[in-house]
């Protein structure tokens, strides 16, 4: 039985990496041909209206019409508090806001080792980073890096390349009673400091990485560490929504338009489905649904199997064989996985329908004239302002929305300095800057990029390098007035 149980977990865990998140970062052509280049789902009176409307604007004496509004009729107008990111959707039907009651509650649910009493909450692990989905994205915000010796890692984790032959493809850095956690994160910072153009100093702090207290063993000399901070949760419905040949159209890997900028359209394999689409979700854009997206980070985080991605032992490796000693938390009364339907239903849909706040300010002269200078800077040259979403939407509170973004969702090299060591470590997803300007009353921190080393906006911006280089050094150049502006603009998002 041991041994089954081992070989199970190794054929499930073989599937998931060569499957279902595997990038095809050099497609055949018969791949690209399958992709819509055109937006199937417009009649052609539509799609004019939707070239006009989604065009980047000229103008900046006043706001965009619409523009208060970045999730459409999907955005929240609820007061602007921490929990500014957990509303739903605005245009929900009654019976879709008890679903998402349903998904939130499971979302926020802690998760038990088994065995236990309460038999649909026990499977968690045996290894694990953390007891809920609500621990990494705590109030729905984004996560951050260990701001002490004594804080958690929680809403941090580190991916290891290959995945490791003995840890796998994460760091688990808790265990349940009786088993030992892999690891503990350990961070130092080296500073760096960057002279702007006006003669203003900013110190940037560069991060290095280690892990304490391996308990298995050394990593392998070729495994190398990738950290990752919990990404907010706002508006991935509509970025489900919108039409590939959208982001299709942005693909430009070789620099075509010789703009700069060579944005590359990540492709995964649809678990469900089968069928190739782009990956919008994740820092390497390496989920293509948010389904997908849940089921792994239930098996990666949690270690908790899902009929998606049924690894009831999580990320533990046969070189760990106490891991598969341990009782499951599958209940055949229930389902066959640990969290079987529709529990991965209700959280994806609640993900998929946590709403995007109104802005503010937005006739602010001061946001304007920084919208100006965003513009002009060259930053929409990854940060896409605005999309219309498809009109056969899954969900008809998702489509045919105007709505804002500013990502483009591609794959680009953002140079040596935000590299991670794995391959194509140089590149990372655009993230989406909605909500940006409220990290710090939802979340209570001002940490951003992928790990978080940027303390606050400026420091962001200092660390492009790649093909935001030119946009960057820009913005070094700006006078202390137009930085402010600038940083204000960002803030209203």
């Amino acid at each position: 039985m041991f041994i089954l149980r081992i070989i199970r977990h190794l054929c499930a865990t073989l599937a998931l990496l060569i499957t279902p998140a595997t990038g095809l970062t050099e497609p055949a052509a018969a791949t690209w041909q399958a992709l819509p280049h055109t937006r199937t789902d417009l009649s052609a009176a539509d799609q004019n209206r939707v070239q006009q409307i989604t065009q980047p604007t000229s103008t900046f004496t006043q706001a965009e019409p619409y523009e208060a509004m970045p999730g459409g009729a999907a955005t929240s107008r609820k007061q602007v508090n921490r929990h500014a990111f957990s509303q739903a959707s605005a245009n929900l039907t009654f019976a879709e806001q008890q679903q998402f009651a349903l998904g939130n509650a499971l979302f926020r649910k802690l998760w038990v080792a088994s065995p236990a009493s309460t038999h649909a909450s026990d499977g968690l692990g045996p290894l694990f980073n953390a007891r809920a989905c609500q621990s990494c994205h705590l109030k729905d915000g984004r996560g951050h890096p260990p701001q002490n010796p004594q804080d958690d890692a929680t809403s941090l984790v580190l991916r290891l390349t290959r995945p490791d032959p003995v840890y796998g493809g994460q760091l688990q850095d808790k265990a349940i009673p009786e088993l030992a956690a892999e690891g503990r994160i350990q961070i130092t910072y080296t500073a760096h400091p960057v002279q702007l153009a006006d003669g203003t100093v900013v110190t940037l702090q560069q991060p290095h990485y280690q892990i304490a207290s391996l308990a298995y063993g050394p990593l392998h000399k070729e495994t190398t560490l990738s950290p990752r901070v919990a990404n907010q949760m706002i508006g991935l419905g509509l970025i489900e929504a919108i039409h590939p040949a959208d982001l299709l159209s942005r693909h430009d890997p070789t620099d075509r338009d010789k703009d700069g900028i060579s944005g590359r359209l990540a492709l995964h394999q649809d678990p469900t489905t089968r069928t190739v689409r782009p990956g919008r979700f994740g820092w390497k854009a390496q989920q293509p649904t948010l389904r997908a997206q849940n089921a792994h980070a239930f098996a990666s985080d949690i270690g908790i199997a899902t009929p998606d991605v049924n690894q009831p032992y999580g990320d533990c490796t046969v070189q760990q064989p106490d891991c598969f000693t341990r009782a499951t938390g599958i209940q055949p009364n229930l389902g066959q996985t640990e969290a079987p339907d529709p529990v991965l239903d209700l959280i994806t849909f609640y993900t998929q329908h946590l709403a995007v706040p109104a802005r503010r300010d937005v006739q602010d002269p001061a946001v304007l004239r920084g919208k100006r200078l965003f513009y002009t800077s060259g930053c929409t040259g990854c940060h896409t302002p605005k999309f219309v979403t498809r009109r056969d939407a899954a969900n008809p509170a998702h489509a045919f929305q105007l709505i804002w973004p500013y990502s483009d969702f591609l794959l680009h090299d953002m140079g040596d300095g935000l590299a991670d060591g794995q391959a194509s470590g140089r590149e990372w997803r655009t993230p989406p800057l909605w909500g940006i300007g409220l990290t710090h009353t939802v979340s209570r921190h001002t940490y951003f990029l992928h790990d978080g080393r940027a303390r606050n906006l400026t420091e962001a911006i200092l660390w492009h390098g790649g093909e935001a280089s030119a946009a960057r050094n820009r913005f070094v150049q700006l006078s202390q007035t137009d930085r402010q502006a600038l940083l204000r603009f960002l803030e209203s998002l």
